[in-house]
């Protein structure tokens, strides 16, 4: 009897104060970011938010870096 592959696969997941910290600037604005649907967020079973890590480096390799 053969088992059907395995489809599971561990995502690494952010919250908005990791975040923030990533684009430096405060987890509210984050929060805002995915209120306003420019972020994908998924809700831990508690209500919290939670950000898929790939995405959000994908995403920060898009922003020029700030010299300063």
């Amino acid at each position: 009897m053969q088992s059907a592959p395995s489809t599971t696969s561990v995502t690494s997941l952010l919250t908005p104060g990791e975040v923030a910290t990533m684009f430096r600037v405060d987890p509210k604005t984050v929060t805002r970011w995915a209120n306003a649907g420019k972020i994908t967020a998924v809700r831990t079973l508690g209500g919290h938010r939670r950000f898929v890590e790939t995405e959000i480096r994908s995403l920060l390799s898009m922003v020029p870096a700030q010299q300063g």
